[in-house]
């Protein structure tokens, strides 16, 4: 019977896709970054399992130009994790920045930071893009109304004109 194969295909496939779809952070003691994505100018935090127990780090933002900061414990309790901030740079450009962690037992995590202009859903601190924008498109002939007036006529005889020529070729006359 043929249609096993395609079915063990797809079985195997949605398998390895249940595997891959794991958290990092869950199963690996990966880098959380929060918020993953945001806006030069914004305070990120980071937080890991991998350090253990009341483990502290070094983390490395310079990726973005942050530079480097601690994480440490969020509470007194046995199983914290360690957590840590900084901020984002306001010359931060636009892109995927890799954040390290290297825990003080030698282990290493990273995480991503996404920084865009708009930030986590249009974040009100973002600035947007304003005046005009020289493109090279439209605006040859200025904001001059009579200049326009001319241009527009100008058009309007040479449409006329081959209109008329179309014409008296279509009924044979020559040109």
């Amino acid at each position: 019977m043929r249609t096993g194969r395609p079915l063990t295909a797809v079985a195997f496939a949605v398998a390895l896709t249940g595997l891959g779809a794991a958290p990092a952070g869950a199963s690996q003691g990966g880098l959380e970054v929060y918020p993953a994505t945001t806006a030069p100018g914004a305070t990120v935090t980071v937080d890991t399992t991998a350090c253990g127990p009341q483990g502290t780090a070094s983390g490395d933002a310079s990726a973005v130009g942050a530079g480097t900061f601690t994480l440490a414990p969020k509470a007194a309790d046995a199983d914290a994790d360690a957590a840590g901030s900084f901020t984002v740079p306001p010359s931060a450009q636009p892109g995927t920045y890799e954040i390290v962690a290297r825990c003080s037992g030698g282990t290493v995590v990273t995480g991503d930071l996404i920084v865009s202009l708009a930030g986590a859903g249009g974040s009100p601190g973002a600035q947007m893009p304003r005046g005009h924008v020289e493109t090279g498109v439209g605006g040859a002939l200025g904001p001059d109304p009579v200049q326009t007036a001319a241009g527009v006529a100008a058009l309007a005889v040479a449409a006329a004109g081959g209109t008329w020529l179309l014409h008296r070729r279509a009924r044979g006359d020559g040109i």
